[in-house]
């Protein structure tokens, strides 16, 4: 497993941004880990910007990741991957939901919405994991998890064994939603 990481979570309200991260801090406490969390829902109500910064290793002083630091950015909407870019640091990775949701100014023409994003940051060197979370979700019955997929590709990517992940989704979800979770988690591990 690696002993210590910056992760920055980013989304838009409503994707399960501050789950994941919750979900992923919590086993990183039960590993020994000294972990730091610090969560800006922004406009996250209205579909705005929401971002949670994950810090853990021996020893964590602060919950910030300063620009040029994050090891990861685990993006459950393609633009954000972008719009966070300058938190990575140089050999950094980005794992990225292909899924795209437009603000209101890009559906009332006001603002372009960026296409190509994903394939920009590959061509300009960045190491990129893209998948249709959403879609991937989809198959499963339940769009919501596609949060899941995500944490379960970072979780694999971290070194981090499925099982503490699974006994936590047991632990934290409701009854009715921990099987869809579980494979969700298991579908991203895969990956």
């Amino acid at each position: 497993m690696r002993k210590e990481a910056n992760i920055l979570f980013v989304g838009v309200g409503g994707q399960g941004t501050i789950s994941a991260s919750n979900l992923l801090s919590a086993a990183l406490i039960e590993l020994g880990y000294d972990v730091k969390m610090s969560e800006v829902h922004g406009m996250a109500q209205r579909g705005g910007s929401v971002s949670t910064q994950v810090r853990y290793g021996e020893k964590v002083h602060s919950p910030l990741i300063e620009k040029g630091t994050a090891d990861y950015i685990i993006s459950f909407e393609k633009s954000e991957s972008g719009r966070w870019l300058e938190f990575l640091k140089e050999n950094g990775t980005v794992i990225s939901s292909d899924h795209e949701i437009r603000p209101y100014s890009v559906n009332m023409g006001k603002e372009v919405y960026p296409e190509g994003i994903i394939e920009e940051m590959q061509e300009k060197g960045y190491h990129v994991k893209s998948v249709d979370a959403q879609s991937k979700a989809l198959e499963l019955g339940n769009a919501k998890v596609a949060n899941m997929v995500l944490l379960g590709m970072l979780a694999k990517d971290l070194g981090m064994e499925k099982g503490l992940l699974d006994r936590l989704i047991e632990q934290y979800f409701k009854p009715a939603l921990q099987e869809v979770n579980l494979k969700a988690m298991d579908l991203g591990y895969s990956l």
